[in-house]
């Protein structure tokens, strides 16, 4: 077998969900706060262009970057949203954002290469580099500073086998968006950046800023799963420097072919009239996000930084425990809530756990409601 394989650590959350999913075969109730994927159908525009594609035969392979209508339709949506001008050949897309992931990794390095990432940070990032047999490089991400990058610890892990920087904003699992000052730190670098924004579109304090407005010399990851609440559909995109994109349609060629051309029919429609469900689903989110930290925070968990985006909450619970991965299960067991380790996004997240509110505010009411009451257990023992 792969001996790479051995260096790569299971997606935490999901071995969480899978046992609560055990759970409710057994008759358990179980409250899900654990994973990040939209409670909400996706929106009725989306269906309807997916069911016509299918009904009207758009059901086979498309061009290898992606339909152009689709391409055209995420440019404008670039220049709409950031005042930034991407050439639609420049864009690929993908079978959800995950692949783009892949690709922009397996195009930057060789094996023995190095790529920067933040602890804590997005877990599969430390995998993707490791399946392309480069060096995850992570630089610590501390509470006191809202979980920002400090550019001077990213210079001192730069060496000459450097290929990328990773940045997420808004964050998994923090939920902070980076400032600008940071994406011009970054841009300066003269380093690839692969900027993950698939939470773009989800954001309730401030503005996340798209990489592309610093420069045009990096790769940009994003997809339709979480703005649109479109998981089931796997479609994503790569906006990359143009001088790469032969390279990149190669290997999509090959890997994966194209993505699926219902999803992207779907795709178009989203991106040109799902607005008004875009910003219905955020003044949810942002009720919820506004209700969990409140609850929490009299729980006695301390949140460092409150979350401005995505719709998770990273909370620092050594007041309960110093092991959070064995926390998270004893929540799931005894209180039947689903939680995520700290631990799953690296080493700094140890002693933290992050609360998703991609739920109804009925059942976050009733998690926290289970989640008190297993504290209060607690402290009497």
């Amino acid at each position: 077998m792969n001996k790479t394989i051995d260096r790569m650590t299971s997606f935490i959350v999901m071995d969480v969900l899978e046992r609560a999913n055990e759970l409710q075969r057994e008759g358990v109730d179980v409250i899900h706060l654990e994973v990040g994927e939209p409670d909400f159908d996706m929106p009725e525009c989306v269906t309807k262009a997916a069911i016509e594609a299918q009904q009207t035969g758009i059901t086979h392979y498309t061009h290898s970057l992606g339909d152009p209508l689709l391409r055209t339709a995420i440019s404008d949506f670039y220049q709409s949203e950031y005042n930034v001008t991407v050439d639609p050949d420049c864009i690929l897309v993908t079978s959800g954002s995950s692949p783009a992931i892949l690709m922009a990794l397996m195009l930057l390095c060789q094996a023995g290469d190095e790529v920067i990432m933040s602890n804590p940070g997005y877990p599969c990032y430390r995998n993707f580099a490791l399946a392309c047999h480069a060096e995850p490089v992570c630089v610590p991400l501390h509470a006191e500073c809202d979980f920002q990058y400090d550019i001077q610890d990213i210079k001192k892990k730069i060496t000459g086998k450097t290929r990328a920087i990773f940045v997420n904003s808004p964050m998994n699992p923090t939920g902070t968006l980076v400032n600008d000052q940071v994406y011009k730190e970054l841009a300066n670098l003269n380093i690839p950046i692969i900027s993950d924004e698939i939470y773009h579109g989800l954001v309730y304090e401030g503005r996340a800023s798209s990489i592309l407005e610093f420069t045009d010399k990096a790769f940009v990851v994003n997809g339709f799963s979480k703005r649109f609440a479109m998981t089931g559909l796997r479609l994503g995109y790569l906006i990359a420097p143009k001088e790469y994109m032969r390279s990149l349609q190669i290997l999509q060629q090959n890997l994966f072919i194209c993505a699926p051309s219902t999803a992207q029919k779907a795709g178009i429609a989203a991106l040109k009239d799902a607005r008004a469900d875009v910003d219905r689903m955020r003044t949810i989110y942002n009720e919820r996000r506004l209700y969990i930290i409140d609850r929490l925070k009299r729980m006695g968990f301390v949140i460092h930084t409150e979350p401005q985006g995505a719709f998770y909450v990273f909370c620092d619970a050594r007041k309960f425990t110093s092991d959070s991965y064995h926390f998270a299960f004893e929540v799931l067991e005894k209180a039947h809530v689903g939680i995520t380790p700290g631990v799953d996004f690296g080493t700094g997240g140890e002693g933290f756990v992050r609360f998703s509110y991609a739920n109804s505010l009925e059942n976050i009411r009733t998690g926290m409601d289970r989640l008190e009451e297993f504290l209060l257990r607690l402290k009497e023992q």
